[in-house]
């Protein structure tokens, strides 16, 4: 998640890729829906093509549907709304909300 923080969405989607071909069930709905979310700022900040970066947001909404609202420590709602809002304001930095330990969601 470092890699999101530093502006570096490709490189996140890539290093999140192998994980991904290799998880199953949850874990690969939360990150195929990483995956998607870092491309998607990769076309909206490097390809500058505000389409792309709306269809691959949509689609990250889809996998992350189905993950649960806290995941390997991420606020999984706040980080879509935190990269909706990136997508839409060039300068705002992306954050990747981490809960806080020891707090129970459920």
């Amino acid at each position: 998640m470092e890699l999101f923080e530093a502006g570096e969405f490709w490189e996140a989607h890539e290093a999140l890729e192998d994980a991904w071909s290799q998880a199953d069930g949850v874990e690969r709905e939360f990150l195929g829906g990483a995956i998607l979310l870092a491309a998607a700022l990769h076309k909206a900040r490097v390809q500058q093509s505000p389409r792309g970066a709306r269809r691959n947001y949509a689609k990250a909404l889809r996998h992350l549907a189905l993950v649960p609202d806290e995941h390997h420590g991420v606020e999984v709602r706040e980080f879509e709304a935190r990269v909706h809002r990136a997508l839409r304001d060039p300068s705002f930095p992306v954050r990747v909300p981490m809960a806080l330990v020891g707090t129970n969601r459920g």
